[in-house]
C-alpha cells in the first residue's frame, strides 16, 4: 500500500456517500454506473454483499476508491472495484484488490469471480499479476421488443427452474441471487425453458433447451436486455440473427484462494 493510501471498512462511508464514490469510481469506463442510495441498497441485498468486508480507499483524508465483495459460501464476487479518475494508476486498486482477498481468506472463501471490461486494459493486467485466470468471454445484449404470437406459455417460477441443469452462472444472475428476488417468472416451450424478470427490460436470467422460441416469447413482454450471457452460448447466435446489438464485453475470471 502506498503510504499515503489508508483503507478503511465500507461502513465507514454512508449509503449516499458510497453511492457518489461509487458513481465517481466508475466515470469514464466503458459502461458508466449512475449509481443512488436506493439502487445500491438493492444491490446489496440482492447480491449478498459483505460490508465488513468491503473496503474504501482515502488519501488525504478524501474517498479515491472501493471495492465491494459478495460472499455465498466458498464462492466470492467483485461486485464493483473503481478508482477515481484523479487517482488512478497510482496503486490504489491494487491496494484494495488485496486487501478484500485477506478478507475472502478470513472467511474462507475458495474462489473469487469478477468481470472486466475487454477495453480495460489496465484492470486486465492487475487481476492477472494479482492470480486471476480467465474463464469466459460474455457480453451485454439488446433486443428490441416485438409484438406476435409465441409458443411459450408461463408457468411457475420454480416449475421453470427444475427443468434447468447445474451449472455456473454470472453472479449477477446465479441461483443465490435469484432466490433473493420476488419477481421471477417462468416460461416454458415445447424445447425449454427461462426464468425472467420483467422492469423497465424484459430480462433473461436463466434458461436450457433451445433458445429461439425462448427469445422470441420473451420479446413480446418488451425490450430485451440480458447481463453477461457467455459469447459462446447459442443464444448469443439467436440474438444476433433476431436483431440484437452487444453493449458491452467483458472476461469473467476467476481466483482460486
Amino acid at each position: 500500500m502506498t503510504a499515503d493510501l489508508e483503507l478503511r471498512p465500507a461502513t465507514s462511508l454512508s449509503l449516499g456517500e458510497r453511492a457518489e464514490l461509487f458513481t465517481a469510481a466508475y466515470e469514464g469506463y466503458a459502461m458508466p454506473m449512475q449509481i443512488d442510495a436506493a439502487r445500491l441498497e438493492w444491490m446489496q441485498e440482492k447480491f449478498d454483499f459483505d460490508l465488513d468486508a468491503s473496503w474504501i480507499a482515502f488519501r488525504d483524508g478524501e474517498p479515491v476508491g472501493l471495492v465491494n465483495l459478495a460472499v455465498r459460501g466458498g464462492d466470492a464476487w467483485i461486485g464493483g472495484v473503481g478508482v477515481v479518475a484523479s487517482a488512478r494508476r497510482s496503486g490504489v486498486g491494487e491496494a484494495l484488490m488485496r486487501a478484500v482477498h485477506d478478507e475472502a481468506r478470513w472467511r474462507r472463501v475458495e474462489r473469487v469471480w469478477l468481470e472486466v471490461f475487454d477495453t480495460n486494459a489496465g484492470a486486465r493486467t492487475l487481476y492477472k499479476k494479482l492470480g486471476y485466470a480467465p474463464v469466459q468471454d460474455v457480453e451485454v445484449w439488446t433486443l428490441p421488443a416485438a409484438e406476435g404470437e409465441h409458443t411459450g406459455r408461463e408457468v411457475p417460477a420454480a416449475e421453470a427452474a427444475a427443468e434447468l441443469p447445474e451449472r455456473h452462472e454470472p453472479w449477477q444472475r446465479a441461483a443465490g441471487t435469484l432466490a433473493h428476488y420476488d419477481d421471477v417468472r417462468g416460461l416454458r416451450t415445447d424445447g425449454g425453458a427461462m426464468l425472467f424478470c420483467v422492469r423497465s427490460t424484459a430480462q433473461l436470467q436463466q434458461y436450457a433447451g433451445e433458445p429461439g422460441p425462448l427469445l422470441e416469447a420473451l420479446r413480446t413482454f418488451g425490450d430485451v436486455y440480458i447481463l453477461n450471457l457467455p459469447a459462446e452460448d447459442p443464444a448469443a447466435t439467436v440474438l444476433r440473427e433476431l436483431g440484437g446489438s452487444v453493449v458491452v464485453r467483458q472476461h469473467e475470471m476467476l481466483l482460486e484462494l
